[in-house]
């Protein structure tokens, strides 16, 4: 194959996209859905048409366009013509000739690269199925859980029928040597589960799961994390309503405040999930568990603004989207923690004993609370399984706890 150097000592007037020349007009269209700017769609069509001009030239055709292909052109010493200043390539540049092959991959034009094959057990890929279908667990705790007894299997063997409780352990105890509390406490419910999985299926001896030493965790023995009232409206009145993306970050922190949901629930809410009329919203929790919560007026008002005057017009049924092109959801549910972290800086509130989404939840628990609101009730709004967990919202009523405490032996 003729080195493209050779070929063309001299820079042609302009870059023909060659066959990629359709794909790049759609791709362009593309882009404009998605919100982008005329300047930044042409940045992302030119390094597109680069690509097809280097393909032409080195007489290569789509088909041909891989990984080895890619390689070779983000190393090319450019004579493709045009305009360019430099005869080399910014990594900036090649992460713009990459996306576009995506997007060729998502159209069917080139294969899709393959993701790497995560070598799993056979017996662990089945608990994965089985969380799934019948645990209701989200993907990433199914990943999460099966990263983790991939970690313990060579411990415990592939062999689950030889499996004992001193073996069991014996394992935990001794990733208890090497790890933090917080992750061997992970990795032994997911043991657990695990364990669950396998005596249901006959493959180990039932109760095995109880072998799984506990991991020390004084669980509900601080208290709540909480802002006050005045500071929570603090939070919201800092949003700068003059900016879509204030607007969107006000309706967040009203729903997050007022509703006491999780991050989670903002990430993953639909615009068909708020029923206007019944004046309720859907909220689907933990283990796919789906409630119709009352929609409070300043929330409904928020949710209302944004997406009439901020939320980007776009084909999407989340209903926040980031307030840049593109105008996708959020990559995580970890993006509405930022968010709060964000309110919290321009509130000028530097003493939060958290910072994240959930403080908001506490902070809506123990308002609740405050108001006479019932533990049952709570325990209702913010969808807890076990009464225990609300429980933990009682130590901060403590003009009740006064009433029924007892004097300190020796007092007067």
């Amino acid at each position: 194959m003729t080195n493209i150097d050779e070929r063309l000592p001299v820079r042609p007037g302009h870059m023909e996209a060659g066959e990629l020349a359709e794909p790049i007009a759609a791709y362009a269209a593309h882009l404009s859905g998605l919100g982008y700017t005329a300047l930044t769609i042409k940045g992302y069509t030119d390094s597109a048409r680069h690509l097809g001009a280097w393909l032409a030239l080195s007489g290569l055709t789509i088909s041909a366009l891989d990984e080895h292909a890619l390689e070779r052109f983000a190393r090319h010493k450019c004579r493709c013509g045009g305009n360019r200043s430099s005869d080399r390539l910014s990594s900036k540049y090649v992460r713009r000739v990459h996306r576009f092959t995506y997007y060729l991959g998502d159209c069917g034009i080139i294969p899709k690269a393959a993701p790497a094959a995560l070598v799993v057990d056979p017996s662990v890929a089945r608990f994965g199925e089985w969380l799934r279908r019948h645990r209701g667990l989200s993907e990433r705790t199914i990943a999460r859980h099966i990263r983790m007894v991939s970690r313990l299997l060579p411990a415990l063997g592939v062999d689950p029928d030889a499996y004992d409780a001193s073996r069991v352990r014996a394992v935990i105890l001794n990733e208890g040597t090497r790890c933090s509390a917080a992750y061997v406490k992970t990795m032994a419910m997911a043991l657990r589960g695990y364990l669950r999985f396998l005596a249901t299926r006959g493959e180990c001896r039932p109760g095995l799961d109880h072998a799984v030493p506990p991991t020390p965790d004084w669980r509900l023995s601080a208290l709540p994390r909480y802002l006050l009232p005045e500071d929570v409206t603090r939070l919201i009145e800092g949003c700068d309503l003059s900016l879509s993306r204030g607007i969107r970050d006000r309706a967040i922190l009203i729903l997050l405040s007022r509703l006491g949901l999780r991050a989670h629930d903002i990430w993953a809410m639909e615009i068909d999930h708020v029923d206007w009329a019944a004046g309720t919203v859907r909220v689907r929790g933990k283990r796919r568990r789906e409630v119709r919560l009352p929609l409070p007026q300043e929330a409904g008002d928020a949710l209302l603004a944004y997406l009439e005057d901020a939320r980007p017009l776009v084909d999407e049924r989340r209903i926040f989207l980031r307030s840049a092109a593109p105008y996708v959801p959020f990559a995580s549910s970890n993006v509405v923690s930022t968010i709060v972290r964000s309110a919290l800086r321009r509130a000028g509130i530097t003493d939060a004993p958290s910072q994240g989404a959930h403080l908001l939840r506490h902070s809506a628990a123990t308002a609740m609370l405050r108001a006479g609101a019932t533990l049952d009730a709570i325990g209702a709004v913010l969808r807890h399984e076990s009464p225990d967990t609300t429980a933990h919202y009682a130590k901060v009523d403590l003009a009740t706890l006064c009433l029924i405490a007892q004097p300190w032996p020796g007092d007067a």
